[in-house]
């Protein structure tokens, strides 16, 4: 692949916020999966397992999931982040405001924004949801090794014609997860991924956001060089 193929797949990647029902071939899938192991990992430990569930089992975890996270406390594996300030709380806003807008919210309507955001829960009408997570005792660095295998994941299906989503959001209920699907104590929970074919015509996929020039996250040091 040549790099303006290479940057071309990254440019069409997004983060899909509204699915088809129509299902996904198991071929489809096997390929994605087998495409995103080849991401690199220390020691080539693997530390990934991924769930994956497909069709009425999509739709009965989504009903049960909302129905959890309309009464339920959070209690995710992984803390959540102390605090967005600076930049990061910029690009978060930025992000946020452009799905509000998308989507008909009025800035400040805070209860249009959570029932939004209570679509993660609806795994956003996806016909399939992937649970990934990771052994604890292989600590952080495990969970760095797999967010190389959402993006192999989130490109391998890009590159299909697959439409995907990673979301933190569903971490939030891990003790839930781990019980529906069976998993031991000792894995983290670290994200699910919906995944599907997009619905082009949902405004909320409307939006597409930007990335940061490279001075403002770029320090270069030591000559350049000039071959």
């Amino acid at each position: 692949m040549q790099y303006e193929d290479f940057t071309a797949l990254l440019g069409t990647r997004h983060s899909c916020r509204a699915f088809r029902s129509d299902p996904v071939r198991d071929e489809t899938i096997t390929q994605i999966l087998t495409a995103a192991q080849k991401v690199p990992s220390w020691c080539n430990a693997q530390p990934w397992q991924v769930d994956v569930t497909l069709g009425a089992e999509t739709d009965r975890l989504r009903t049960a999931l909302y129905s959890h996270a309309m009464t339920a406390a959070q209690t995710p594996d992984i803390p959540w982040p102390s605090a967005f300030t600076g930049v990061h709380q910029s690009r978060r806003k930025t992000c946020g405001l452009q799905l509000y807008e998308s989507v008909g919210v009025a800035r400040g309507d805070r209860a249009a924004s959570a029932q939004q955001m209570m679509e993660n829960f609806r795994l956003f009408g996806a016909p399939c949801f992937a649970l990934l997570t990771a052994p604890a005792e292989l600590g952080s660095y495990a969970f760095l090794d797999c967010g190389g295998f959402i993006t192999g994941f989130t490109l391998a299906a890009t590159s299909l014609g697959i439409a995907s989503i990673p979301q933190a959001a569903v971490a939030a209920y891990a003790p839930f997860l781990r019980n529906w699907f069976g998993l031991a104590e000792d894995r983290i929970i670290l994200c699910g991924i919906s995944f599907g074919y997009a619905d082009e015509t949902h405004p909320a996929n409307d939006f597409r956001t930007t990335r940061a020039p490279l001075d403002e996250w770029v320090r270069r040091h030591g000559e350049e060089n000039q071959a």
